[in-house]
């Protein structure tokens, strides 16, 4: 952070004990400011760009398979800057700051330099950012420049593409890294090595990165970046990708990954791409590998790359042309891993004994190693290999050498037809990798997505031109055209289709709330926390939220699935489920109402975990220390059958406890009791019980 932050800060700390005016009001604008910077902290050390696009993206995804463990540092130093954060509500307790009078001017000029810090530092400058993003922008003037190849290849030869995890051409710079990736400057001087080629917006984390080199656009998530991705039946089912083309043309495309396919929703975008075959840490841990193989992120590179040789000549022998791509994993930020293979090396350099080095010349090592196996294999002459980052370093152990460098994704082609020689791109990106690609296997072909070839003779203004040398209004465009790769155009319908809301050319999982705005174009989808952004979304906009019938009645639910809509001109109406199964139209014409606009409700989990519970009758008794002033839903679930085994409107007695018989006719192994209330209602509940009724309790 910026300089003047901490002199805003020291002036904060100094203005909170000249004068107990206001202190309480003082102490805690302090405390939220300073937990606002060290969650920014935070996050900017695992993002490397503070609160941006991957920000949004993960907290919206699947974090499952994330090696939360290797940021252990990163954690505990958030945890130390929590506990500075709470400090000025301690200083409360001193006497001696508390006699001093007067003070309403300090604490105006206190609250002034609150908002001032609050301007001047980098959460304001993120937060604008995205709320510039997210802004509907009129794409209409890039959408002829997304292309979608068609025409036959003229030959297809064999495709291996190796992601190196944050693997950046920066540490092939003798100057900087002596000797760090002898191998790989090997193959720099046999390849097409492609230099300067940068990191897009929306491009710069690993799926991102897989989707602008295969797709030529940038990930952005759903309208206004709230998508989640494992409510989506589809990953960028508008988008037409390398995969999908490939596929066309005959190949079958597999995937080698050592980490968790749902983290990111990677198996997600393979699948919907054209991929046949996705072989991630699950499938590793089906076979017979030992523990020793493994890390807090999947099977490490020794492992994954043996088996991506012994893949490549399985599907070398079968004669069909395919496609394998294999991501490495032990070059993750930000401190690596070191395999087995390469336990004894240690790479000796004057910036220490730095653990993410070791990984660095191991990855070396072993990705080398699978190219030259491959190159010196019976199928080389029909073999095109790409070997390439997924994205520049993320903040690891090395950043405060990588930020004195000029930065530089590697970007590497092999083949027998290729000449080797170095090309010096001045506005080249990840998204244009796949078209590069297209165009070394067929020279008609320089084009996919927003992707240009960076070997085309000319090159036509592009997303990558627009994103490094164009003003950020124009690359703003070809990120909102690639938002509506989510959804389609036509979204202005809704249709339920097995429990799925079909919205444009997706299905989401309920619960869902679309807003649109005055001019019908879908503003946002939410899919997170629906009942508060319902209550916080903008009154003019008309909202059109799916849910369970649950979340809009009281005392007696009709139906299964329920739409509400509502307007800016106190208009309402509530759909049910045969209207939406048959097809509901956002822009129809709503029914006059009177008084606020409802609240909706959103379940809330009220077990610890899903119990296996047996056939008979039971009371479920639940003691609440707080609970709404009115009425609501508590139900009995089976979670993996999504099925309501009991549901009833309840109200807590003055004691707190409520009671709500339920009957099983069968076991189920998965039962669950959840609460319906709105965002703004509290249920704290001490304890809760199932009870079998005396009548059913076996006899002695």
């Amino acid at each position: 952070m910026h300089w003047i932050i901490w002199l805003y800060l020291a002036t904060l700390v100094v203005l909170l004990l000249l004068s107990p005016t206001g202190l309480r009001l003082k102490a805690g604008l302090l405390s939220v400011l300073l937990l606002a910077l060290s969650s920014w902290w935070l996050i900017d050390r695992l993002s490397g760009d503070g609160i941006n696009s991957a920000t949004l993206y993960h907290l919206r995804s699947d974090m499952e398979g994330a090696g939360v463990g290797d940021f252990g540092a990163y954690i505990a130093g958030f945890l130390a800057l929590v506990l500075l954060s709470l400090t000025p509500l301690l200083l409360m307790r001193i006497k001696r700051f508390q006699r001093r009078r007067g003070g309403g001017a300090v604490l105006t000029g206190f609250i002034a330099l609150v908002i001032a810090t609050m301007a001047s530092s980098p959460l304001y400058t993120d937060a604008r950012r995205i709320y510039q993003q997210m802004q509907p922008v009129d794409y209409s003037s890039v959408a002829p420049e997304y292309v979608v190849p068609s025409r036959p290849l003229a030959r297809t030869p064999n495709i291996v593409w190796i992601y190196g995890e944050s693997l950046e051409r920066t540490y092939l710079d003798e100057a900087v890294f002596p000797g760090l990736m002898p191998n790989l400057r090997r193959l720099a001087g046999q390849a097409l090595d492609v230099r300067n080629i940068a990191s897009a917006d929306g491009s710069g984390w690993t799926i991102a990165g897989l989707v602008s080199s295969m797709c030529g656009v940038p990930l952005t998530t759903a309208q206004g970046d709230e998508n989640s991705m494992g409510r989506m039946a589809s990953f960028l089912p508008e988008a037409f990708c390398l995969g999908d083309y490939l596929k066309q043309q005959g190949y079958r495309n597999h995937y080698l990954g050592g980490a968790n396919g749902q983290f990111a929703a990677k198996a997600d975008f393979l699948s919907t791409h054209g991929f046949d075959e996705v072989r991630d840490l699950a499938w590793f841990q089906q076979q017979d590998i030992a523990q020793k193989h493994f890390s807090n992120w999947g099977v490490h590179d020794d492992v994954l790359l043996d088996h991506a040789f012994e893949r490549f000549m399985e599907l070398s022998r079968n004669g069909q042309p395919f496609m394998l791509t294999a991501l490495t994993m032990d070059t993750h930020h930000p401190a690596g891993h070191l395999p087995v293979a390469c336990r004894n090396l240690r790479y000796r350099s004057a910036l220490g004994d730095i653990g993410l080095l070791h990984a660095l010349q191991c990855s070396d090592r072993l990705i080398s190693r699978l190219v030259d196996r491959i190159r010196a294999s019976a199928f080389a002459g029909n073999t095109l290999v790409i070997v390439a980052s997924d994205h520049l370093a993320m903040p690891n152990h090395l950043s405060h050498v990588l930020e004195k460098q000029t930065r530089e994704n590697l970007l590497l082609f092999l083949g027998p037809d290729i000449a080797p020689r170095q090309l010096h791109s001045d506005a080249g990106t990840t998204l244009d990798s796949g078209a590069t690609l297209l165009q070394l296997i067929d020279p008609a072909i320089d084009a996919i997505g927003f992707g240009r070839s960076l070997v085309a003779p000319q090159r036509a203004p592009s997303a990558s031109v627009a994103a490094l040398h164009g003003d950020g209004d124009g690359y703003t465009r070809y990120r909102a055209f690639a938002r509506s790769l989510w959804l389609g155009e036509q979204n202005r319908m809704l249709r339920l289709q097995d429990d799925h809301v079909q919205v444009g050319v997706q299905n989401v999982q309920p619960p869902v709330l679309l807003e649109y705005d005055r001019k019908w174009e879908l503003k946002s989808v939410y899919l997170e926390n629906t009942s508060r952004k319902f209550d916080e979304a903008d009154p003019e906009h008309r909202l059109a939220y799916v849910d369970r019938c649950t979340a809009f009645e009281d005392g007696s639910a009709e139906g299964h699935w329920c739409a509400l809509l509502v307007d800016s001109d106190q208009g309402m109406r509530l759909y049910r489920d045969g209207q939406l199964r048959r097809g509901i139209a956002v822009d129809a014409p709503l029914q006059p109402f009177q008084g606020p606009r409802p609240s909706v409700r959103q379940s809330r989990m009220i077990s610890r975990q899903p119990q296996r519970t047996g056939p008979g009758r039971y009371v479920l008794e639940i003691y609440a220390a707080q609970r709404p002033q009115r009425a609501f839903w508590v139900e009995a679930v089976s979670s993996q059958r999504k099925v309501v085994v009991a549901q009833q409107w309840v109200q807590a007695d003055s004691d707190g406890r409520i009671r709500m018989p339920l009957g099983l006719d069968h076991a189920i192994d998965d039962l669950e009791i959840r609460a319906w209330l709105s965002h703004a209602e509290t249920l704290a509940v001490d304890d809760y019980a199932l009870v079998r009724t005396p009548a059913q309790r076996p006899r002695s």
